[in-house]
């Protein structure tokens, strides 16, 4: 026996399957597929109009990515923007909260409370209408069978709007016919399930058995796609939300200042080398030059192959990771010794809780090991322990992104 299936179920088969080709149709929208990404497959480009991949960090950051890669068929087109994805997720998080709250939930009955006022409205004009149709054509057909079957011409003129009336009865019929179906087809709103649906969604979102994958299905029930831009004058992401129901809604999000380094400054590649050779390697030195924007001599970055031909130009030594005979270790390192996170051995480091030092501003941080056993840093490491919340261990790592204000 062959069960069949209606022509709307297969089209919606046949999208749900494009959806889940991510290889094909790079301007399609995607399904979402997991990972720590809430905005999977909703992602546009506002460039090129491409779907932006995810791109996730190395290691246990819970840092992701957006980027378009453009046309990268094509060798030499470059990519085309990105943006970072903890913020944006943030962000759009926010909006979810809002469409989906009480008031919001309440103007979407009103709404619909009006549409069925007006369907019903609409309807009685029809009833009306058909009800003066329907005399009408009683009347027509009247005259009809009175006329005299002699005279044609009046036989044939009143035949022809006895049909008219009869055809305007029809119609009339089959429109309001149609009203009743769209009206019983509409499915019933249960006001009160509907606000402690909206109550309870941060609840829902914020608990430990929630997953990002159940986050994601209700973000693909509610938002169609995001289109994504970049306002290089305000140094925002433009985010322009459009919902399942039609609307639209515009989100700017900050991004991060890169070259906040003070331009008055900023040493000259010369004396920053002869400070920092030696103590660093060749890579962790070009960062450093970047970071405190020196220029090099073509206006280019600073890469690990032109920091090595300058410091041997310079006669500069090597790194020699003997040559501190293990004294003092790097700011990562004596954060992940501490057991916090590198933000937080910085902080310490600036308020002087933490002995480190720097060769020059913007210079990498330098920790002597006697001091990581010392009396003054155990209780400064414990007070930053003692602020983390008592979920701490379980939220670390997690794929969660808690709503906020909840």
């Amino acid at each position: 026996m062959q069960v069949g299936i209606s022509w709307q179920e297969y089209d919606d088969n046949q999208k749900l399957l494009l959806e889940n080709a991510h290889m094909k149709k790079s301007c399609a929208k995607k399904s979402a597929r997991g990972g720590r990404a809430l905005l999977t497959g909703l992602m546009r480009c506002g460039r090129c109009g491409r779907m932006m991949r995810v791109f996730y960090g190395m290691g246990k950051s819970n840092a992701h990515r957006y980027q378009c890669r453009g046309d990268d068929q094509h060798v030499g087109s470059g990519l085309c923007i990105g943006i970072g994805g903890v913020r944006v997720d943030k962000a759009v998080a926010v909006q979810i909260v809002e469409a989906v709250s009480d008031r919001a939930v309440e103007a979407a009955i009103f709404a619909a409370d009006q549409v069925e006022r007006s369907t019903k409205e609409i309807a009685a004009a029809v009833e009306r209408d058909l009800e003066s149709a329907k005399y009408e054509a009683s009347l027509a057909s009247r005259r009809y069978e009175l006329v005299d079957p002699a005279k044609r011409h009046v036989a044939r003129e009143l035949e022809a709007r006895w049909n008219s009336a009869l055809e305007r009865v029809n119609e009339l019929e089959r429109r309001l016919e149609d009203l009743r179906v769209t009206v019983a087809a509409r499915p019933k709103i249960d006001r009160a399930r509907l606000l402690q649906l909206a109550h309870d969604l941060p609840a829902v979102w914020n608990a430990p058995s929630s997953d990002t994958a159940t986050k994601q299905r209700l973000i693909h029930i509610l938002v169609q796609e995001i289109i994504c831009s970049l306002d290089d004058v305000t140094n925002e992401a433009v985010l322009l939300i459009h919902w399942t129901g039609g609307r639209h809604t515009e989100v700017r999000v900050p991004r991060v200042k890169t070259g906040r380094y003070p331009s008055d400054m900023a040493p000259s590649a010369v004396d920053a080398l002869q400070k920092l050779a030696g103590h660093w390697p060749d890579r962790q030195l070009a960062v450093s030059l970047n970071r405190m924007r020196c220029k090099s001599g073509d206006g280019e970055t600073w890469t690990t192959v032109r920091v090595r031909e300058m410091r041997e130009r310079l006669g500069l030594p090597d790194y020699d990771e003997n040559r501190a005979g293990g004294k003092t270790v790097s700011l990562c390192k004596a954060a992940e010794q501490l057991g916090i996170c590198l933000e937080s051995a910085k902080t310490l480091a600036v308020r002087g809780l933490l002995p480190a030092t720097q060769a020059m501003p913007g210079a990498p941080w330098l920790v002597q090991v006697d001091a990581l056993e010392s009396e003054a840093v155990r209780i400064a490491v414990q007070r930053v322990v003692a602020r983390r919340p008592k979920i701490y261990n379980d939220i670390q790592y997690d794929k969660l992104i808690p709503l906020p204000g909840f």
